[in-house]
């Protein structure tokens, strides 16, 4: 089962045991099929989380029935439906979020003729939650929802260096061991992103493209105890992923200018106008 994971092989979470069976067989199969490339029988969901066939049944129903899931026409496969998608953003502060934001990246990819993307911290790693495509005939794009590491792409370690994490703390954003210590090394790096406010590196999965990427900030707070140095921690970073080609009628330079301006002026909209 090529892309799927098992809640029965996850470490179980310390803190009173207040178990609810039921419950937590819909969250296994839940999590299983957001992590399946493709749809998987009852009886591969069965195994897979360690479960009888006939002790998930009643759960795959409800959750159909719920709009969780559905089945596909033909193979009778469980797929996720959109409806965990739709809830978060149903999640006032992420609506306010892609609200705020959307004018600012439709300027900025009008302006650049590159798509542009906004991605936040999700559970250690970076979540894309608003998207404006390329208005020319060639570009590169993600899909909204998308996740990636924090330690080792230019979304991650712009928000890691405007965070508790990239001020001398530990990379403790990180998703898994291998990506903490990525981060952990890219502590010097995050000082010098918070220096320059910005990254543009070559983009870690896909050749050809540049990442450039500013972060959202939010207002500004004291440090420490006692006050004194202020500190502003990124609420989310848009990133432009910058195709140099023959199609390209924009610099480099150009389009960090402006993806500068978008960013700043989506904080601006999220504190009411004040940066």
């Amino acid at each position: 089962m090529t892309g799927t994971r098992s809640r029965a092989v996850d470490a179980p979470v310390p803190g009173p045991d207040y178990a609810v069976p039921a419950l937590d067989k819909a969250l296994d199969v839940l999590e299983l099929l957001a992590g399946s490339d493709t749809g998987l029988s009852q009886a591969q969901i069965a195994a897979a989380i360690g479960r009888s066939a006939t002790q998930i049944f009643r759960v795959l129903t409800l959750l159909e029935r719920r709009g969780y899931l559905y089945r596909e026409a033909g193979s009778g496969l469980y797929l996720l439906s959109t409806m965990l998608f739709e809830l978060a953003h149903r999640q006032e502060p992420l609506r306010s979020l892609v609200a705020a934001a959307l004018p600012a990246m439709r300027r900025l990819a009008d302006q650049t003729r590159s798509s542009c993307n906004l991605s936040v911290l999700d559970a250690r790693r970076m979540r894309v939650v608003a998207q404006v495509v390329s208005p020319s005939d060639f570009g590169f794009q993600v899909r909204v929802g998308a996740l990636f590491p924090v330690g080792t792409t230019a979304s991650g370690l712009v928000q890691l260096a405007f965070s508790d994490e990239g001020e001398g703390g530990t990379a403790g954003a990180a998703d898994a061991d291998a990506d903490a210590a990525a981060a952990a090394d890219a502590l010097p790096a995050l000082a010098e992103i918070r220096v320059r406010g910005y990254l543009e590196q070559p983009d870690a999965l896909q050749p050809g493209v540049t990442d450039i990427v500013f972060p959202v900030l939010g207002s500004a707070r004291a440090l420490g105890p006692e006050g004194g140095a202020l500190s502003r921690h990124a609420l989310a970073v848009l990133t432009v992923p910058y195709v140099a080609t023959s199609f390209s009628d924009r610099t480099s330079d150009f389009v960090r200018e402006r993806a500068g301006d978008a960013a700043r002026e989506i904080a601006e909209s999220l504190h009411g106008g004040a940066a």
